[in-house]
């Protein structure tokens, strides 16, 4: 699980190492994992009727012999566009631990971040 102390350093890392505006949207992906797509693809429209996108569901790819055990395992990445401080992250994390296991996937695995794509 992801502790509030390692999103308050996540946050103060951004903060000394990017330019980004912290309290503008930013783009934040979601992963969720488990060992059937089926399932993922299952959770896939309940997690766009709360407002993410799904970007893919895709199987790990992996040739090293010590990760042979991902090779079965399926992800579900989900995007939101949204402003968030280590506060909100945490409750959004929290939730999305919940979800998944009330959907009985695999795990919530994390989040990452970016700017949001700039309009063409």
């Amino acid at each position: 699980m992801i502790t509030r102390d390692q999103l308050d350093t996540m946050f103060e890392s951004m903060a000394t190492n990017t330019d980004w505006d912290l309290s503008a949207p930013l783009l934040w992906g979601y992963f969720f994992t488990d060992a059937s797509p089926e399932k993922l693809a299952q959770a896939a429209p309940l997690l766009e009727a709360q407002g993410y996108t799904v970007v893919d569901i895709f199987q790990t790819e992996t040739d090293e012999p010590q990760e042979q055990d991902l090779r079965d395992l399926w992800w579900l990445h989900v995007e939101k566009v949204e402003v968030h401080t280590a506060k909100s992250l945490d409750a959004r994390n929290q939730a999305l631990y919940a979800f998944a296991a009330e959907h009985g996937l695999g795990a919530y695995d994390g989040m990452d971040v970016s700017p949001p794509a700039m309009p063409h």
